[in-house]
């Protein structure tokens, strides 16, 4: 079955197609929301503006398949008070597109989605039917969760405060790179071969990141090179994840870990948390990053299951 996939978030404009029985993604195409230079974001009025015009243009262009069925992520969380305006652009498109093919369409949330597309990349089946420790680490989230069936089932743990993303993409924008900037933080974090071993705050298993921009603002005014003071921010992020899930293993057990979102895919992170946390499993970066692959494959999955 061939199905497609529509993710429509804070960040990107993004659509797959995945013929599910021979593992192969047979169309992506994912499209940055535009953000004014010097700007660490977009208005959701503007992101739903953007959406539209991106959809439309993608879809123009689209090759027919012999579609199964449709999958949209329509929130951020799986939780009854999630929501975020942008998801209403896909979750139209999804709907219309549905109806007119005469398909089911699968709604579910954007970090099922990000889970799915970790699972998908790896190519374990065996994991879809198992217990699993996700995070989902990117500039609207910094969430620790169970997830089964396939599906995030619980948040335990979050950010009190600012997500990992938003820190990397402020100190990005701060030293002249266009948002997002987690590619080329990152980038520049790997020119520093300086040992760096921050103090981190986690409080059970939530932690604290808004101290981390200003420690990386301090950095800067103190005279400390870009390289330094990027690499600073990675490997505090990546030692507070670490915190947070050791904690969580002490308490649910040594469940298979998965890694997701944007953040995830930086080199210096990913590094720094397999050293410590050797089975961690993650995605190549254009499946940890936002992507509709793992819509597709949920929606699949669901029709699949019945």
């Amino acid at each position: 079955m061939i199905t497609l996939g529509i993710d429509t978030s804070n960040y990107a404009t993004s659509v797959a197609l995945v013929d599910n029985e021979k593992h192969e993604v047979i169309f992506a195409d994912k499209r940055f929301l535009p953000v004014e230079p010097g700007s660490i974001g977009i208005r959701q009025q503007q992101a739903l503006f953007e959406h539209i015009k991106n959809l439309t243009d993608i879809f123009s262009n689209f090759k027919k398949e012999d579609i199964g069925a449709v999958g949209v992520s329509v929130k951020p969380r799986d939780e009854e008070s999630s929501y975020m305006p942008c998801f209403l652009v896909g979750k139209m498109v999804a709907n219309s597109i549905a109806g007119i093919l005469g398909v089911p369409v699968v709604e579910l949330s954007h970090q099922t989605g990000h889970l799915t597309s970790v699972l998908f990349d790896i190519n374990k089946e065996e994991l879809f039917n198992q217990d699993l420790l996700m995070l989902h680490v990117s500039g609207g989230t910094t969430d620790i969760m169970l997830s089964k069936g396939g599906k995030v089932a619980k948040t335990i743990g979050s950010s009190l405060d600012l997500f990992a993303g938003q820190a990397v993409d402020r100190l990005g924008v701060k030293l002249g790179f266009p948002f997002p900037a987690g590619e080329y933080v990152s980038e520049l974090a790997e020119k520093c071969n300086e040992t760096i071993n921050p103090k981190v705050t986690v409080k059970g298993f939530n932690c604290n990141l808004s101290g981390l921009e200003n420690q990386c603002n301090k950095l800067l005014e103190e005279g400390y090179r870009d390289e330094y003071v990027c690499k600073y921010c990675l490997t505090f992020i990546a030692k507070t994840l670490i915190v947070m899930i050791k904690r969580a293993q002490k308490e649910f057990g040594d469940l298979p870990l998965v890694l997701a979102g944007g953040v995830m895919s930086s080199k210096i992170i990913k590094t720094i948390i397999k050293k410590e946390l050797p089975d961690a499993m993650f995605a190549r970066p254009s499946l940890s990053s936002d992507n509709a692959i793992g819509v597709a494959v949920s929606a699949y999955r669901k029709v699949k299951n019945g």
